[in-house]
């Protein structure tokens, strides 16, 4: 029985083994997912820009987190921690990889949201990055800012419908 060669490849693709997060690449079931949104824009901002997000996302982590999260790649930072403000190199911030990106949002997300909010509104700022992230993710960011302008003003914007 002969196989197309669609069907083929669609076979090869199932049979190949996962690759793992920490090569750079964020799962597709995780598209949706504000930190996978985070990441995605992390790797199309400028690099001050990027300096400017990871300062903002590693502040509010404690010692011991910078030394685990990422593989580790933040424990550079451990001595900084709790300071009013960190020293981030532009190489620092290119050398990231999408992956410990995410994993650093992740573990904001959880641990202060707030800081995610400011980190959203940073990357709404720049139009060239929310054009390159697409329509929808980009709905996601604005809606999450103009949730947060809300709560601040005590009034829910109504759901369209």
């Amino acid at each position: 029985m002969k196989l197309s060669k669609y069907r083929k490849l669609q076979e090869r693709h199932h049979a190949a083994p996962r690759r793992d997060v920490d090569a750079g690449t964020i799962r597709a079931s995780d598209v949706e997912s504000l930190p996978a949104v985070v990441a995605s824009a992390f790797g199309r901002l400028r690099l001050g820009q990027r300096v400017h997000v990871l300062r903002r996302l590693l502040l509010p982590v404690g010692p011991m987190a910078l030394a685990v999260l990422g593989g580790g790649v933040f424990a550079k930072y451990v001595a900084q921690a709790r300071w009013p403000r960190m020293s981030i190199s532009l190489q620092d911030a290119a050398s990231l990889t999408s992956s410990q990106v995410h994993e650093l949002v992740r573990y904001v997300e959880q641990s202060n949201p707030l800081v995610l909010e400011q980190v959203l509104v940073v990357i709404a700022r720049d139009a060239t990055t929310m054009a390159a992230l697409g329509a929808s993710v980009a709905a996601i960011v604005m809606q999450r800012a103009a949730n947060r302008k809300a709560m601040r003003t005590g009034t829910l914007p109504r759901k369209p419908g």
